[in-house]
């Protein structure tokens, strides 16, 4: 479901997404530079003394390093416009959809639900696009040249990079395990905080009359702690 919207919304924004994969391997190519050069500073001046071969080879990848931080701000720029993008599609097509409900269907999904669906749900659709833009797409162009690096270095101790990989991948999907199930309890707890905020403000006039601020106002503070709770729980 999440794979076809992607597809759809993002389809408008095929230059900007390859505009992004440009810049990600132009900053990737030059992070993998770099450590070859700081080798040659070490190996061919340091060791023998050329002072002249440290300052052209620093002078190159100072000149390279700029010209990584321009490559990785352009590609972020053009992944937070790509992703901005797709949010207001995405936003517009929810609220027009929405609009088109009868009052049965509206009860049935909720106000509240439907609030978080076209608020922070969509923001959650935003910040995975900006990620992928800014470090799903750079992290197997770094993992790939760094693993041919590291072997054309040394190939003996390629077995470094054979051992640590499949130990990094069982540690990342044993998070994403354990995150899912919190980030699906916090779409819960938004959809709490969302429902007791518009009850408190369409009765605010019943809410004064009976005096029931107090109770209203530890209603929602428990709603909000528990959102606070689930947050603190998924980010640690």
């Amino acid at each position: 479901m999440l794979w076809k919207l992607l597809v759809e919304y993002l389809r408008p924004q095929q230059r900007l997404l390859f505009a992004v994969v440009v810049f990600q391997l132009a900053q990737s190519i030059a992070s993998l530079y770099l450590p070859t050069l700081n080798a040659d500073i070490i190996d061919q001046g340091v060791a023998k003394g050329d002072t002249g071969y440290i300052l052209r080879t620093g002078s190159l990848m100072l000149f390279i390093t700029l010209l990584q931080i321009a490559c990785a701000v352009t590609a972020v720029y053009f992944g937070a416009k790509a992703a901005m993008a797709l949010g207001r599609d995405v936003r517009g097509a929810i609220f027009t959809r929405v609009a088109e409900f009868s009052e049965q269907e509206v009860s049935r999904f909720g106000a509240p639900s439907l609030i978080t669906r076209s608020t922070n749900d969509v923001q959650q659709v935003q910040q995975l696009v900006l990620m992928s833009a800014t470090l799903m797409v750079a992290a197997p162009m770094l993992s790939i040249g760094g693993v041919i690096m590291a072997v054309r270095q040394d190939a003996q101790l390629s077995w470094l990079i054979a051992v640590s990989v499949p130990v990094l991948m069982i540690a990342v999907g044993l998070i994403i395990t354990r995150m899912v199930p919190l980030f699906r309890l916090m779409q819960t707890r938004i959809d709490s905080v969302n429902r007791v905020l518009r009850e408190q403000l369409a009765g605010i006039r019943v809410v004064r009359a009976f005096v029931r601020e107090d109770i209203e106002t530890a209603r929602f503070g428990k709603a909000n702690e528990d959102v606070t709770d689930t947050a603190l729980r998924a980010g640690r």
